[in-house]
């Protein structure tokens, strides 16, 4: 007869009650988003689908998803294309005060966002620039680029110059060993930077807060709203990017694993 043994079961029970909690408020958004809400949706008043075949009826909620994406979009862009360029040049070449900036591109990521955030808007005061859409983009891109530097610059540094050698043995020019060997080793790396500075950026409100002025993004949207529970139509948006979200993460997972199963098969 087994012995009952507390530790073996302790950590699966305690990472199934940690996974609970963490899915309680995604349950709860899920849940009402379906409620049949009148001024209020903060208590449950009936079935519908109501909230999901009209999401843009309750005012400002789909203009300010809009805005939201188009802020990630450009600022991720930015970001990702100046952080590329950033962290290629950190680990390829070695210039004056090199150690100081790689110093200094962690300081966003290690300061407060309300630090950050207060610090930027009294900038854009000072220095006359009126809050709105462009400078929230500023200081998107500000905070996004840490993150950027830091996930390209592993996989920059994780490259074999070997394979960058190769191609120029071949008597390929600097820019056709960039484009066709450099860049598709590179592109995982990117394109990982690029989904977490735009998750970043969609997700952001207190830096928002501070430099957006009236400009309406959909976290603000969300906190403004909160104190009434939130429309049906804003907890469908959220459940949307939710679920968007689980399907690229599984999309690249399975392309992963089928992907490393065909190398295995070939040798």
């Amino acid at each position: 007869m087994r012995k009952f043994s507390f530790g073996r079961y302790a950590l699966p029970v305690y990472s199934v009650l940690a996974f609970v909690y963490l899915l309680i408020p995604i349950a709860f958004t899920f849940f009402f988003s379906f409620n049949d809400y009148r001024r209020s949706n903060i208590t449950w008043r009936g079935f519908t689908l109501d909230n999901w075949t009209s999401v843009c009826e309750a005012q400002g909620v789909c203009a300010a998803f809009a805005t939201s994406i188009s802020i990630g979009l450009i600022s991720t862009l930015i970001a990702t294309t100046l952080g590329t360029m950033i962290a290629i040049a950190l680990v390829r070449y070695r210039f004056k005060f090199r150690s100081t900036i790689s110093l200094l591109l962690f300081l966003p990521m290690a300061t407060p966002e309300l630090v950050l955030g207060a610090g930027l808007a009294a900038q854009f005061f000072n220095f006359g620039v009126e809050m709105g859409f462009t400078t929230i983009v500023i200081a998107h891109v500000m905070f996004c680029l840490s993150f950027v530097v830091v996930t390209v610059k592993a996989r920059v540094a994780s490259l074999d110059p070997a394979l960058e050698e190769a191609g120029t043995d071949l008597y390929g020019s600097p820019s056709q060993v960039f484009w066709k060997i450099t860049f598709p080793l590179l592109l995982p790396g990117i394109m990982a930077a690029a989904l977490l500075s735009f998750a970043l950026s969609f997700d952001d409100f207190i830096i928002t807060y501070f430099n957006s002025g009236p400009t309406e993004t959909f976290p603000k949207f969300v906190y403004t709203a909160a104190s009434k529970g939130l429309p049906g139509e804003a907890n469908v948006i959220g459940i949307g990017v939710f679920l968007l979200a689980i399907a690229i993460v599984l999309t690249i997972q399975i392309r992963s694993s089928i992907k490393a199963k065909r190398l295995a098969a070939m040798k």
